[in-house]
């Protein structure tokens, strides 16, 4: 902490306010304050009246997450609540600085967080700042499971999705409900060929936004297309999208959907509990097959 702030906590009274330094994925950089005046520091500018407010910050020994939760309205034209559905916030590093209002070079940097979970109701939002330990809990190696790990059309997967058989286009026609879209221009693809792949909208009031497809149904009604649940503009008629193929990671699908066994990522001949808590039985089958097929 700087001499002359720390001098100045010593007084009886004191002028000093929190301000919040958030910087998204995207490298795009705000500040807010919960000081009634904007104010500069770091070279950044803190805007004022945002309705932030912190919960208490604590600081524990070894390797429990500690977690601040910090509540606004959205009031600032900077955070938008479309932004948020987005996702553009998750991950984000959030400073939070001590700061003497009255002379705003004196300010300590108080600790360095990420936000995790971001809870949103009546135009408000709470965002959980966890400290840099969370990363301690990601899982950093490989995980020994029957399903394929990797993420398809990725550099470890290797399947190509710019061909014909795994790309298509569209547009919205009608829609049951906010995630249920009837769509044109998909008839000549197999029901279920999309499910688990990504939709991207290139019109409409979600322009640029990726979603996921939970699944893809064809009836005699025509195309629909499920996606996940997600809050943002609504969906109209006529907007347009690309589609891209998606994988239930299972080995079979590997095989005969994209012709890819070769760089499937997961360890489809794992036994179960069952198999692996099994013992030698008169009249077993004991020929070096795999034991899941």
């Amino acid at each position: 902490m700087p001499p002359a702030l720390a001098d100045h906590l010593g007084r009886s009274v004191t002028s000093v306010c929190y301000c919040w330094r958030l910087t998204r994925a995207d490298g795009v950089v705000t500040g807010f304050t919960d000081h009634d005046r904007p104010l500069v520091l770091d070279g950044t500018t803190f805007e004022p009246e945002t309705g932030l407010a912190a919960s208490e910050a604590r600081s524990s020994l070894g390797l429990a997450v500690d977690t601040v939760d910090v509540e606004g309205a959205l009031s600032s034209e900077r955070i938008r609540d479309e932004d948020i559905a987005a996702g553009l916030y998750d991950n984000a590093k959030v400073e939070t600085f001590l700061v003497n209002w009255m002379v705003p070079a004196q300010f300590s940097l108080l600790r360095t967080a990420t936000i995790g979970k971001i809870t949103r109701s009546d135009q408000r939002f709470v965002a959980e700042l966890e400290s840099a330990t969370h990363a301690l809990d990601q899982p950093r190696g490989r995980y020994v499971n029957r399903a394929c790990d990797a993420e398809l059309g990725d550099a470890r997967c290797g399947v190509a999705l710019n061909q014909p058989q795994f790309q298509g286009s569209g547009s919205v026609t009608a829609h049951a409900a906010p995630d249920i879209l009837s769509v044109s221009g998909l008839g000549s693809f197999d029901p279920g060929w999309f499910t688990h792949g990504t939709l991207t909208w290139t019109s409409g009031a979600r322009n640029g936004r990726v979603e996921r497809i939970v699944d893809h149904r064809r009836d005699g009604a025509g195309v629909t297309i499920i996606v996940g649940s997600s809050a943002g503009p609504a969906i109209a008629a006529g907007a347009t999208f690309s589609i891209r193929a998606g994988c239930d990671k299972r080995f079979a699908t590997c095989k005969a959907k994209f012709a890819n066994p070769l760089n499937f990522r997961g360890f489809p001949h794992l036994p179960g509990n069952d198999a692996g808590y099994s013992y030698v039985t008169e009249g077993g089958v004991f020929d070096g097959r795999p034991v899941v097929p």
